[in-house]
C-alpha cells in the first residue's frame, strides 16, 4: 500500500465533541506525528468538560499524548449530548480557531459517526477547514457505527499499547463504562491493522483530497 508523507508539518488542530475523544480517535497517530517534531504546534479544541475535572484529564493525556511538543488546549463547557441546539456556539468555536491558527493537517470526527455531537462536529469541521486536509477519526462505542475507513496510519506495537496504557491512566472518570477496555482498544487498533498489513493501525475518512503530481508549483 503506498503511502502519503507529510515532511513540511508545522501546525495541527485537533477537534474534539468531548474530553477524550481525540485521544480514542486519533492517540497512536499524535503519538506518532509528534514523536520527531518537537517543534509541532498543536492546537486542540474540545467542546464540553470545561470547568469539571474531565479537562483536566483531557489537559494531562493530551500533554503525554504530544509530547514533547506544545499543546494549546481549550475546553469548553457546551453540553453533553445536546449539542445541535447549540449549533451557533459549535460554529462560533471552531471558527474562532481557525482565526487563530492556519493548520496543516486537521484531526476532526467521522461523518458517519451516530453520536449527535461528533457528527455535528464533523459536518461543520470541513466548511471552516476548507483548505486544510480533515481527518476523520473513529470512536469506538456501543452504536455500532464502525465502518469502512479510507486511510490507515500504521502503529508500532509500542505505539498501540502506549495508546491504550495511556487512555486507561488519563481517563479515570471513564473506567466504569463496558467499552472502555484496554483488550477493546488494542483489537480496533489489530483489526485495522490487518485492514491495512501491519499489526495495528488506526483508520480515518477522508472527504476530499488535493493532489500535487506534478514536479512543480501552480
Amino acid at each position: 500500500m503506498q503511502a502519503l508523507t507529510f515532511p513540511d508539518l508545522r501546525s495541527v488542530a485537533l477537534l474534539g465533541a468531548h474530553c477524550d475523544d481525540l485521544a480514542i480517535g486519533a492517540g497512536g497517530a499524535l503519538l506518532t506525528l509528534c514523536a520527531d517534531r518537537p517543534d509541532l504546534a498543536v492546537h486542540a479544541l474540545v467542546l464540553s468538560g470545561g470547568g469539571t475535572a474531565r479537562a483536566a484529564e483531557e489537559q494531562a493525556a493530551l500533554t503525554e499524548f504530544c509530547a514533547p511538543a506544545h499543546v494549546e488546549l481549550t475546553v469548553l463547557d457546551l453540553p453533553d449530548g445536546r449539542m445541535p441546539a447549540h449549533w451557533d456556539a459549535v460554529k462560533e468555536a471552531v471558527t474562532a480557531l481557525r482565526g487563530r491558527v492556519t493548520p496543516d493537517l486537521v484531526f476532526a470526527p467521522q461523518p458517519g459517526d451516530r453520536h449527535q455531537d461528533h457528527r455535528l462536529l464533523a459536518e461543520i469541521a470541513p466548511t471552516v477547514f476548507r483548505d486544510q486536509l480533515v481527518l476523520g477519526y473513529e470512536i469506538l462505542k456501543w452504536d455500532g457505527d464502525l465502518g469502512q475507513p479510507t486511510v490507515y496510519q500504521p502503529l508500532t506495537d509500542e505505539i498501540a499499547e502506549t495508546k491504550a496504557d495511556l487512555l486507561a491512566k488519563h481517563y479515570p472518570s471513564q473506567h466504569g463504562r463496558d467499552w472502555y477496555t484496554r483488550d477493546a482498544f488494542l483489537g480496533l487498533a489489530r483489526l485495522r491493522g490487518v485492514q491495512q498489513h501491519t499489526r495495528y493501525a488506526e483508520a480515518f475518512y477522508v472527504d476530499k483530497l488535493a493532489l500535487t503530481l506534478g514536479k512543480g508549483t501552480r
